[in-house]
């Protein structure tokens, strides 16, 4: 049995969802106490309860404490079972978390399964269904994976009520890659989405996005979408290089101007492209369990996150295998494992 302490590092549901995944993928049960002692209301909430459920459900697992509010758990998982599941989060809690939990343990089995997912999609504070499909996926591919995604609707925070589906086909193992160089840049391209609001908050992003990084109107859109159940705004940039390509968000809010958000991605942008590195901070830390369920791989990115650091230890507790991280200075790090 592994014993985990939620409050490590940042002290976030990323700790139990770590966790639950190799958990499933080892076979290895763990408890964990003090679950997201970091955050303003510490304890499961929706969606961490729907990862645990889905991963109570394709395994069989033995759990206790899988009730909302709870800030303990135990985990024992069985056989992975591939094949057809719906998880609803019910708020709008994000979807692409709890599928990131699961997904470790239903690409490694022998037959394939399908997915549907329902809640947030788009949600400040998780990777959005964009950055899946365009970013994470497309490095699994690499990995020797063959992932489907579909959006069906759209879910944004605070209505949620998304809808996207997953076909997954497993590889035996993955393919270890190294990630070290970005390569020359091919397209920069800005997008702003709203709905159920004015377009116009979509167009001053964009302008402030364009004019920021200097991004050609010709690779820039604005538009509404649907169908979603609530209002929601997102804008982001899509940097597409030779070797990777990488996606930088910002989200609308109540009392948040467009000019803001649109600021705070453009911000985002620069920073990335000054550092010179393929792999974005927030990327790095999506990035280590599946290396690490490779057995071996490097990738370079910008400073890490308490976040990233985090991740790092939890999947050391459960893996035996270095993670090595080199500074190699200008603000750059080498992230070894295996």
């Amino acid at each position: 049995m592994i014993h985990v302490d939620g409050s490590i590092g940042e002290g976030g549901g990323q700790i139990l969802r770590s966790a639950l995944g190799l958990s499933l993928v080892t076979g290895r049960p763990f408890d964990i106490h003090s679950i997201r002692a970091g955050r303003r209301k510490p304890g499961l909430l929706r969606q961490h309860l729907t990862a645990v459920n889905a991963a109570v459900e394709i395994s069989n697992a033995d759990v206790d404490g899988n009730v909302i509010g709870s800030r303990t758990l135990s985990f024992c998982p069985h056989t992975i079972k591939p094949g057809s599941y719906r998880f609803a989060v019910g708020t709008a809690g994000s979807t692409t978390l709890v599928l990131q939990t699961i997904l470790p343990a239903l690409i490694t089995v022998a037959q394939p399964s399908a997915l549907i997912l329902q809640g947030g999609t788009h949600n400040p504070y998780a990777p959005p269904f964009h950055f899946l499909e365009r970013v994470f996926l497309p490095i699994l591919k690499k990995m020797g994976c063959d992932i489907q995604l579909e959006l069906e609707r759209y879910g944004f925070y605070p209505a949620g009520g998304g809808e996207f589906r997953v076909a997954i086909n497993p590889v035996k193992e993955l393919t270890s890659i190294d990630i070290l160089e970005r390569g020359a840049i091919q397209l920069v391209r800005a997008e702003a989405l709203v709905s159920n609001l004015d377009i116009n908050i979509a167009k001053r992003e964009i302008k402030v996005i364009a004019k920021k990084i200097s991004c050609p109107q010709e690779q820039t859109r604005a538009r509404a979408v649907s169908p979603s159940i609530g209002p929601g705004n997102i804008a982001f940039v899509e940097v597409q290089s030779e070797h990777i390509t990488e996606i930088f968000t910002g989200f609308g809010e109540i009392k948040k101007t467009a000019e803001r958000v649109g600021h705070e991605v453009a911000n985002q942008v620069r920073q990335y492209l000054t550092a010179d590195v393929p792999v974005g901070a927030y990327l790095a830390d999506q990035l280590l369990i599946p290396f690490a369920l490779s057995g071996k791989g490097q990738f370079r990115t910008m400073p890490l996150t308490n976040h990233t650091r985090t991740n790092i230890n939890i999947v050391k507790e459960f893996l035996d295998l270095d993670i090595i991280v080199r500074d190699c200075g200008d603000k750059t790090h080498i992230v070894s494992v295996g």
